[in-house]
């Protein structure tokens, strides 16, 4: 078994299609599929579901991508200390959102004193973050649903924030300052894409609330939403971090009395990953600085 074959073996598994796994990977077709069948026949079972020209990673499949992400992931790790032992230090950060509101400030706010330093930015959906921190292909992530049960990812709570309902100018809420969510439940929303973090927390305060939110418009552009609601397409949630240094902040927010609505931000990494210099300098940085964020927000 040879890493050639698992790095083969691993494009097929991400794209489940052989034809485009064979030009992702410059190589012929068939020469593809041979690799994949010789791979097999070592393991001693089929990797896949094949139903004509469509291919599946079946359980075996599955179980084997798993370790092999890991392989993988060891020798990029290895890789890096080894780099960092020959002094050639990387001064780049990678790190995934579900917030990116946060980052302008946090990013820039580190870069004053540390000019040298180059981010990489990601904003994925929950499973696509916790894949790519797996994977070693990120330092950290910062997310408002805990990233699940995994013994090589670490979570750590940084602030915990309100979360408010933002309606169109003139709309029959406009004046309330408070309101039970079941009062909006037949009205429009704007909201994030399934699977982004807040998208899911929304959804289960409506089912606390005893319904199913109507989505009028869904997207992956927070920033977009508070023009939607402007337009009057909708009504929208809207946490309490998105009002802060705003250049055109919304009129108006409304507290929800019942259920309570709150997010966690929290701050992930792997614990297989291994960290530069550079980017042990930068966690207590965002620790410090959601510490700040709390605070400012407590006394709003």
């Amino acid at each position: 078994m040879e890493l050639l074959q698992l790095h083969y073996f691993q494009t097929v598994a991400r794209l489940e299609h052989m034809t485009r796994a064979a030009e992702e990977l410059r190589i012929a077709q068939p020469s593809l599929s041979k690799t994949i069948s010789r791979l097999e026949e070592d393991l001693g079972v089929p990797l896949f579901e094949r139903q004509n020209r469509q291919i599946k990673l079946n359980h075996f499949g599955k179980l084997f991508l798993n370790r092999v992400e890991r392989v993988f992931m060891e020798i990029n790790e290895g890789k890096r200390e080894i780099l960092e032992g020959m002094k050639v230090e990387e001064h780049t950060i990678r790190m995934a959102v579900t917030i990116p509101r946060v980052l302008p400030d946090l990013i820039g706010a580190f870069l004053k004193d540390n000019p040298h330093v180059r981010f990489q930015q990601f904003v994925h959906s929950m499973t696509e973050m916790k894949k790519q921190l797996k994977n070693g292909e990120i330092d950290f992530c910062i997310s408002s649903i805990p990233l699940g049960e995994d013994e090589d990812i670490v979570w750590e709570p940084l602030m915990t924030e309100e979360i408010f309902l933002i309606v169109p100018p003139g709309h029959r809420f406009e004046d309330r300052d408070e309101i039970d969510l079941i009062e909006v439940k037949d009205e429009p929303f704007i909201s994030m894409n399934t699977g982004y973090g807040l998208r899911s927390l929304t959804d289960e305060f409506c089912l606390k609330a005893g319904f199913s939110p109507v989505i009028s418009f869904e997207g992956d552009e927070p920033g977009v939403i508070g023009d939607l609601v402007r337009q009057g397409l909708g009504i929208a949630f809207i946490p309490a971090i998105s009002w802060m240094n705003r250049r055109n902040p919304f009129p108006h927010k409304i507290r929800i009395k019942n259920p309570t609505c709150q997010r966690t931000i929290g701050l992930g990494w792997s614990k297989r990953r291994h960290f530069t210099k550079t980017a042990k300098q930068f966690h207590p940085f965002m620790i410090n600085y959601f510490n700040t964020i709390d605070n400012q927000l407590n006394q709003l």
